[in-house]
């Protein structure tokens, strides 16, 4: 017998209503699309700080801006400078207030839940951010024995996925996609 759905569709529901009063305009305009109550809150989240987000090109750096919190972090949590300025290639293009579609924030692409558990007050300041991300990745580099390509599907997936044997062919391509750019990064030394 399946999760009685009443009760969550009721939650959906009143976090509906409740957004439609916090921010009726812009949630009008781009409602969540989401089903899962984790989604919608994260959908809720982007909406409003789109509503007050700065311009795009306000967010945009560079490495040699972050090549001392980079090399910082690195030496901190015993990670590759490269692996770390290839993830945040991939995860933001270099893009302090980058958000996902799914809610992941700046440079490092943390989750809330992620950020929160990590210590990170503010995930679009680039030092707390690149902080929290490497610790993270150092962290699951450790869960998984040295494994740097499953640590990094785990950071895309969740480790459950990974644990469970499930990695979605977009993590697959998410780990090609870093290593290949971490590779070029060791060789150019």
């Amino acid at each position: 017998m399946g999760p009685n759905m009443t009760n969550i569709t009721r939650v959906l529901t009143r976090i509906d209503e409740i957004n439609r009063r916090l921010v009726p305009s812009t949630y009008q305009q781009t409602p969540p699309t989401n089903s899962r109550f984790v989604d919608v809150l994260n959908d809720v989240s982007r909406i409003r700080r789109d509503s007050h987000s700065r311009s795009p090109a306000s967010g945009k750096t560079s490495y040699d801006e972050l090549k001392d919190v980079i090399t910082e972090c690195a030496e901190k949590y015993n990670v590759d400078q490269e692996l770390i300025r290839a993830m945040i290639q991939v995860e933001s293009g270099w893009t302090t207030d980058a958000v996902s579609d799914k809610g992941a924030q700046g440079l490092m692409q943390l989750m809330p839940r992620t950020a929160a558990m990590l210590g990170v007050e503010d995930p679009f300041d680039p030092a707390q951010n690149i902080d929290g991300g490497t610790r993270y990745i150092s962290d699951l580099t450790d869960k998984y024995r040295g494994d740097v390509e499953k640590a990094l599907a785990a950071y895309n997936a969740g480790p459950a996925r990974v644990d469970s044997g499930n990695i979605p062919e977009v993590s697959r391509r998410y780990v090609r996609n870093i290593m290949s750019i971490y590779r070029r990064l060791r060789e150019a030394g």
